[in-house]
C-alpha cells in the first residue's frame, strides 16, 4: 500500500474521530460552558490522556513498532513476531496495573501538584481529584489497545487503530446527553461531570475490546502468562527509557501549560482544551496519519539498507504534511472567531468566552505547521532505534517553553501561553531537522523546496480572500443554525476551492497524488510498502 493511501486511511478514519470530538466539546460547551466543573472535568481528562499519550502512544509505541516489524520480517516470521509481542504483553500488564493502583492512591497529591490554585474555589479540587479517580482506570486498557494498534500497524492495518478514538467520543456525547437528562433542571452541572467522567473509563473497556477483536481477525492470537524478561523485552526496555525521558520531557510541558492555565481565571483550562480541539483538527488528520503510517515503511527501508528510498518516504510525507497543513493553519488563523462563535457561543458558553477562545487558537496555529512536520521527522530517528535525540531536543524546547511561559503569561494570560506553546514547538521542528541533515538522514531538497514555495503561494491567495470575505458575514455566525451552516459553509467552500485552484496552477500539486489517493485497492503487485512517487 502506498503512503498516499495509508495516510488516506489513517487520515479519513481520524478525521471521523476528530468531528465526533468536535461535536462532543460544542455540546460540552452548551451544557456545562467554561466554569468550574468543566475545568475540574478537563484535569480529570487530562491526567490518563497524557500518561497515554506519555507511555502508551509515546515511548512505548516508537520502540516497539520497529522491534516487532523486524520480528515479523525476519527470520523468525509470524512465531518470532507473535512471541515477542506475548512476553511484552504479559509484561506490560502487571506495569500498568500497578502504576494505576499508585495513581489512584496518591490522585489528591497528583491534582494538588498540576492544580493547587483549585482549592481556592470551594469544592473544585475535590471534585477534580474524584473525577480524576473515576477517569484513570482508563489509563489502563488504553495501553494495552496501543500495543494492539502497534501490532495492526506493524502489518499495514492502519484502519481499526485509527477508527478507535470514535468509540470515546460517542461514549463521552452519550455521558454528555445522559448527565443532562439526569440532572433535569436542577442545573447541577456535577451530575454531567460524574456522567462524563465514567464515559471516559467505559470507552478504554470498549475501545481495548475491539482492537482485541481485530487482532484476532488479522491472525494474531495474544495471551497473557507469567511475565518473562527475555532478551528482547529487556532491549525494548532499554529503548523504552531515552522514549519515555523524551516523551516526558513533551508531557512535561504539557502539564506546565495546564499547571499556568489552572492559576489564571476560572474557565481558563477549559477555553484552552476547546481551542486546542480546533489545533488538533489537521493536526491529528495529517500529522498523525503520516506519521503512524511513515514509522514501519522506514523501519523495513532502513533494516534493508535502502536510504534513497528512506529519504524518499520521509520528502514525500513532508510534501504532502504541508500541502494540507499550511492552508488549514491560515484559515483557522483568519477564520477563528466565526468558527468559535458559530460551533460553541451559545447555552452556558458566553460570546466573551468565545472571543477569548478565538484568540487562543490564533496563537496555538501559529505552531500547527511545526506540529505536524515533528510526526514526520521524528520517525527517521525511532526507525533508527535512536530514541535518544528526540529526548534533547524536547528537553531544550521544554525550557524554552517554561521561560517564555514565565515571561508572558503573566501579562498575556491564557493566549500569551498558547503562543509559547507553538513557539516551542517550532523550536523543536528546528532541532530535530538540523540534527537529520547533519547525519545525512534526511535532506531538505531544492525539489521539496520549490513543492513548498508554490504551496505558500496558493495558501496566501486563499488568505486573502479569507481575509476579505470572512468580516462581510459576521453577523451571521451568531445568527439561527441555518444561518451559522450557510455562513461557515461559504467560508470552508471558498477557502477549499480559492486554494486548490491556485495550487493547481502554480503546480504545488501533483496530479499522481490525488491519482493514488483516488485509486480503488487493486491486487497487489509490488511490495507491501510501495511509495508514492512526487514528481
Amino acid at each position: 500500500m502506498s503512503l498516499a493511501k495509508n495516510v488516506g486511511t489513517i487520515g479519513g478514519l481520524t478525521a471521523i474521530s476528530r468531528v465526533f470530538g468536535f461535536a462532543r466539546d460544542m455540546m460540552m460547551a452548551r451544557v456545562v460552558g467554561a466554569g468550574l466543573v468543566a475545568d475540574a472535568f478537563q484535569l480529570a481528562f487530562t491526567l490518563p490522556n497524557t500518561f497515554r499519550r506519555l507511555f502508551a502512544e509515546g515511548a512505548f509505541s516508537v520502540a516497539f513498532v520497529p522491534m516487532y516489524s523486524r520480528a515479523l520480517h525476519g527470520e523468525g516470521g509470524e512465531e518470532a513476531a507473535n512471541r515477542f509481542a506475548n512476553d511484552v504483553l504479559s509484561v506490560f500488564v502487571w506495569v500498568l496495573l500497578l502504576f494505576s493502583a499508585a495513581a489512584m492512591v496518591f490522585m489528591p497529591g497528583i491534582v494538588w501538584l498540576l492544580a493547587s490554585d483549585f482549592s481556592q474555589v470551594p469544592g473544585k479540587f475535590d471534585l477534580a481529584v474524584f473525577l480524576s479517580r473515576i477517569t484513570f482506570p482508563y489509563l489502563g486498557f488504553i495501553s494495552l489497545m496501543a500495543m494492539l494498534a502497534g501490532v495492526l500497524n506493524a502489518r499495514s492495518r492502519f484502519g481499526p487503530a485509527a477508527f478507535a478514538p470514535v468509540l470515546l467520543n460517542i461514549f463521552l456525547i452519550s455521558g454528555i446527553l445522559l448527565g443532562n437528562h439526569l440532572r433535569g433542571d436542577s442545573h447541577d452541572d456535577t451530575v454531567v461531570g460524574i456522567a462524563l467522567a465514567a464515559a471516559v473509563g467505559l470507552s478504554g473497556v470498549a475501545q481495548f475490546l475491539y482492537l482485541w477483536w481485530e487482532t484476532r481477525k488479522a491472525g494474531v492470537r495474544l495471551k497473557v502468562s507469567a511475565p518473562r524478561l527475555t532478551p528482547e523485552v529487556k532491549r525494548l526496555g532499554k529503548l523504552i527509557l531515552p522514549a519515555t525521558f523524551g516523551a516526558g520531557i513533551y508531557q512535561v510541558s504539557q502539564f506546565v501549560d495546564t499547571f499556568f492555565a489552572t492559576s489564571l481565571e476560572q474557565g481558563s483550562l477549559t477555553l484552552l482544551k476547546y481551542a486546542d480541539r480546533l489545533n488538533q483538527m489537521p493536526l491529528g488528520i495529517v500529522g498523525i496519519a503520516l506519521g503512524t503510517a511513515i514509522l514501519p515503511m522506514l523501519s523495513r527501508h532502513i533494516h534493508t539498507g535502502d536510504g534513497a528510498e528512506a529519504q524518499r518516504l520521509q520528502a514525500n510525507a513532508f510534501e504532502i504534511g504541508t500541502l494540507l497543513t499550511l492552508p488549514a493553519a491560515a484559515a483557522l488563523a483568519i477564520c477563528a472567531p466565526a468558527f468559535c462563535t458559530a460551533f460553541f457561543v451559545g447555552g452556558k458558553f458566553t460570546a466573551a468566552d468565545g472571543a477569548i477562545m478565538a484568540q487562543i487558537v490564533v496563537a496555538l496555529v501559529c505552531g500547527l505547521p511545526a506540529y505536524v512536520i515533528v510526526k514526520i521527522l521524528n520517525p527517521g530517528f525511532f526507525a533508527r532505534e535512536d530514541t535518544r535525540t528526540p529526548v534533547w531536543t524536547a528537553l531544550v524546547s521544554l525550557v524554552f517553553n517554561i521561560v517564555l511561559n514565565v515571561a508572558v503569561v503573566r501579562q498575556w494570560g491564557i493566549v500569551g501561553l498558547a503562543a509559547a506553546t507553538a513557539a516551542s514547538a517550532t523550536l523543536n521542528c528546528l532541532l530535530l531537522y538540523t540534527i537529520l541533515h547533519l547525519r545525512g538522514w534526511f535532506h531538505f531538497t531544492w525539489k521539496l523546496a520549490g513543492k513548498v514555495l508554490r504551496q505558500v503561494i496558493a495558501t496566501a491567495a486563499m488568505s486573502a480572500l479569507l481575509w476579505w470575505l470572512t468580516p462581510l458575514l459576521a453577523a451571521r455566525y451568531s445568527g439561527p443554525w441555518y444561518d451559522r451552516i450557510w455562513s461557515l459553509g461559504a467560508i470552508v467552500a471558498t477557502g477549499m476551492v480559492s486554494f486548490f485552484a491556485v495550487a493547481f496552477a502554480v503546480g504545488a500539486i501533483d496530479k499522481s497524488v490525488l491519482a493514488q489517493l483516488r485509486r480503488r485497492r487493486q491486487p497487489r503487485k509490488t511490495a507491501d510498502d510501495e511509495i508514492l512517487e512526487v514528481e
